[in-house]
């Protein structure tokens, strides 16, 4: 049996992992891959493998660098089960069908401006009917609960922490007479994060593949996070600014919106609305409200006291394009969510456009930035950057606030692994760039665990 990996590998885009026992296939994730347009098509278009040879998929969690590239997948010809926690389930139908609204929305866009300059239009990586014909191969399972997604192979759904449905997935591989346990930890969180339970702790295994975003730095308190972003909030409303806020629509701004909540119910911010600016943050704040079971007894709490922590009174959630437009020319302080978090596609790139010149504003940068994203441009103070083809300059104020992350920091990566009762024979660092994933490496290596950090298409045996 092995393992080959396909994606995320020394980068943390395009997860895609492909397991090989007994003659059969078992892929795990299958990420888009975000970054520079041109690299990001052709790396989403052509798959690194058949699909119509794999025989069965499991996901960790719902964010498209893990499983984006899904209706490719099936539309190239793969035919079987896609399994996931039943979180994960209702959060793809939204957000599968959404990434392929905004490639049709950014292709169509684009393809304006090529007719213009007299080039050929361009084609979306999938369109809305492949993105529902995906959902029909989903299966759901529980947390704690073992299935059998194909011949040799038991798994089971623990809960990561990470987002609403995330889950590390341990696998029992059995061939030929020997068995072998796996445990992909998918994205994994942190402790006392607002909202969701905190990461299972597992007992250990033969074989850890684990993701490595943070592996060479850590995160400040949240209590300092949440400190830092009231801070902020109020220089630029004396300024008469907006703080415009880059978010996942799944997880980030549940987040965000919820530390809010509990600033405004303390009385310490200023009278200020706050705009939600994402369909999909919208139905995807629904879906929270349906998945109790994935809450923090804190969290548990506020919603049997009827204490909605998601929809209180400073909070409009904008869906249609034509209000959100508006935003843009208001003159008064405000709070403005937009997704994507990488700021690579949908509304936060016009909200970017017209207010990153304007000194009385602020982007706050709450997650992670890929190399080569127009976050991480933002992040590494470029002077200016382009959108959607126009170069601007960036005058507003930019902060970053890592605090806020739902990725475990190299001391939680370490813990998780030391606290493993009887350890993991070999660890694959995966889902980080390769500085911090070669610095989480060299820790580990100093505790004496055998650990690899493997490149893109190499192989393993487990």
């Amino acid at each position: 049996m092995k393992i080959t990996f396909y994606g995320a590998t020394r980068t943390v885009t395009g997860s895609m992992y492909v397991i090989e026992l007994g003659g059969k296939k078992l892929l795990l994730e299958c990420g888009i891959h975000q970054g520079p347009r041109e690299q990001s098509e052709q790396q989403n278009l052509k798959l690194p493998f058949d699909p119509a040879q794999i025989d069965a998929m499991i996901l960790s969690h719902a964010h498209l660098d893990h499983s984006g590239n899904i209706p490719t997948l099936i539309k190239q010809g793969y035919a079987g089960d896609i399994s996931m926690t039943a979180a994960t389930r209702d959060l793809l139908g939204l957000m599968l069908r959404d990434s392929a609204h905004i490639q049709e929305a950014d292709t169509a866009y684009v393809n304006k401006k090529r007719k213009q300059q007299g080039q050929p239009e361009k084609q979306p990586l999938y369109t809305m009917a492949d993105a529902e014909k995906a959902l029909d191969s989903f299966v759901s399972y529980s947390y704690e609960r073992t299935f059998s997604p194909m011949t040799g192979v038991k798994a089971v759904f623990h809960d990561a922490g990470h987002i609403l449905g995330s889950a590390m997935v341990e696998l029992e591989l059995n061939e030929n007479g020997k068995t072998k346990s796996f445990l992909f930890t998918g994205d994994l969180g942190r402790k006392g994060l607002p909202i969701i339970r905190d990461p299972y702790q597992p007992k250990g295994a033969d074989h850890l593949l684990m993701e490595s975003t943070y592996g060479d730095r850590l995160h400040s308190p949240i209590e300092e996070s949440t400190r830092k972003l009231k801070d902020l909030v109020q220089q630029v409303c004396r300024r008469k600014g907006k703080v415009i806020i880059p978010a996942f629509s799944v997880g980030r701004t549940q987040e965000i919106v919820y530390e809010l909540h509990r600033m405004f119910e303390a009385n310490t911010l200023p009278r200020v609305p706050i705009y939600v600016d994402s369909p999909l943050s919208v139905n995807v704040t629904g879906i929270f409200k349906l998945h109790p079971e994935c809450f923090d007894a804190e969290t548990r709490a506020m919603i049997t006291n009827h204490d909605d922590p998601f929809g209180f009174g400073r909070l409009t959630y904008v869906t249609n394009s034509e209000d959100s437009k508006k935003l843009n020319a208001m003159k008064e302080p405000a709070i403005i969510i937009s997704a994507s978090g990488m700021c690579e596609a949908g509304r936060i790139l016009h909200h970017l456009r017209n207010s990153v010149e304007d000194t009385r504003n602020a982007v706050l940068i709450v997650g992670f930035q890929a190399e080569g994203t127009l976050g991480k441009k933002l992040v590494d103070k470029w002077p200016s950057v382009r959108i959607f083809g126009e170069e601007h300059q960036v005058r507003a104020q930019v902060e970053v606030l890592n605090g806020f992350s739902a990725h475990a920091g190299k001391d939680e990566l370490l813990d998780f692994i030391q606290k493993a009762k009887n350890g993991f024979g070999q660890v694959t660092l995966v889902h980080g760039e390769e500085k911090q994933s070669l610095a989480f490496a060299q820790s580990l290596k100093e505790l004496g665990h055998k650990v690899e950090v493997p490149v893109y298409g190499q192989s393993m045996e487990l």
